[in-house]
């Protein structure tokens, strides 16, 4: 990667007492008493608040918590992350009750080498999302050197992702931000082949650009979850009440011709599990593809026969890249396909494949299968992890100082 990272800095000694900002991803859900359910977010981020803090750096975080849509709402404060981060790091985590307040020169000035500051949530201020450059300029000036370690953000170009780079010289990658971009970039620019792709998720639609960047790159392509009816759609074929994107069929019938094209190992499921209701209350049976003729069942996860046929793939995959469930995986009695794929990465892990997976609901089915860790990498951004294997370009990441 041609940026500047925390490493490059550290090794030129840019960090011994030096004010460090650093934006992090700590958007981590809570229950209904505020208490934190997953800290994954901010256990992330560590390795790089150690490195700062161990090398001499006074660490300043931001991060955004939530939709408070630009009001100071104290149901998204950031407190509860300073709290799990003072639990995590043994150090008493400063809090700046307001990530611009007119305290936080004062308080940053009062800070020793080694400390650590939490900024008040960014979203607070409706300038924050809209990359307004006079809020940014604000952040910034709290700052010597900006780090950028919030990849699941890095694909907006907010004032504190983007504009604080505008007003400050070294703008490095985090170590999380580094590891993101090492296993993802790689499996788009330079993969060990086979690669095989593996994309589910409800809608063709939330997909498309990823469909069309890798039916160039990837070498297998296995297509689970609701987007696989309307494919079914494209080639005629009945689909019951199974989700159906009606604008989509078109495109469908395009993205399967390319394949085609391309010679591409594009596979759909060749059996599902159906049945009347999607809460899991009613009896489910297993169809072939071809079969799903009674108007009143639906497909909700990729059947036994389509399991082994994928695993198959998977296990001759060098790289594979998981992004979107194969079903409803939510609901326990259709999750068994999605589960299924996550032992077949696992496997493949175990016989040295590079296995990513791409956050959000991916991400989630591989924990609920308690897996995480027997894959390569489980990106901790869905949303910038889809627009890199779009092939885009993200603005966080573009606008850290090139090397």
């Amino acid at each position: 990667m041609a940026k500047l990272t925390l490493e490059n800095l550290i090794e030129q000694n840019k960090i011994n007492g030096k004010r460090i900002l650093v934006r992090v991803d700590f958007n981590v859900p809570l229950d209904e008493n505020r208490n934190i359910t997953d800290d994954k977010r901010i256990t992330a981020s560590l390795p790089t608040i150690n490195a700062i803090t161990g090398n001499g750096g006074k660490c300043i975080l931001m991060s955004h918590l939530g939709r408070p849509k630009g009001e100071r709402n104290m149901k998204y404060s950031l407190d509860v992350a300073a709290e799990k981060l003072s639990e995590l790091t043994g150090k008493k985590v400063i809090f700046a009750e307001d990530c611009i307040g007119d305290k936080n020169p004062q308080m940053i000035s009062d800070m020793k080498s080694g400390d650590i500051m939490l900024l008040e949530n960014l979203r607070f201020y409706k300038e924050e999302e809209k990359n307004d450059p006079e809020f940014a300029k604000k952040l910034a000036s709290y700052g010597d050197v900006y780090v950028n370690d919030a990849f699941g953000t890095a694909h907006r170009a907010h004032a504190s992702t983007e504009g604080v780079t505008h007003f400050i010289k070294d703008c490095a990658a985090g170590f999380l931000m580094q590891k993101e971009l090492k296993y993802l970039m790689a499996a788009i620019d330079n993969p060990e082949r086979p690669l095989v792709a593996i994309l589910g998720g409800s809608k063709i639609s939330g997909k498309i650009d990823v469909l069309e960047n890798l039916i160039n790159i990837a070498d297998t392509i296995l297509i689970g979850g609701g987007m696989m009816y309307t494919f079914y759609k494209a080639m005629g074929l009945e689909i019951g009440k199974s989700l159906l994107e009606e604008d989509k069929i078109e495109l469908a019938k395009q993205i399967l011709q390319k394949a085609k094209d391309k010679n591409k190992n594009f596979l759909l499921p060749v059996d599902m599990v159906v049945t009347d209701k999607i809460d899991g209350t009613s009896t489910s049976s297993v169809a072939a593809f071809d079969k799903l003729t009674d108007i009143n069942l639906m497909g909700v996860d990729i059947g036994p026969e389509t399991v082994r046929m994928y695993s198959d793939e998977i296990i001759k995959g060098k790289t594979i890249v998981w992004n979107g469930p194969m079903g409803v995986f939510e609901v326990d009695e259709f999750a068994k396909g999605t589960f299924a794929i996550a032992e077949a990465l696992a496997n493949a892990t175990a016989k040295g494949a590079v296995t990513i997976i791409g956050g959000g609901d991916s991400g989630a089915a591989i924990a609920k299968a308690n897996l995480s860790d027997k894959v390569s990498h489980v990106s901790t951004g869905g949303g910038a992890s889809l627009e890199l294997l779009e092939g885009k370009v993200l603005p966080g990441v573009a606008a850290l100082t090139d090397m």
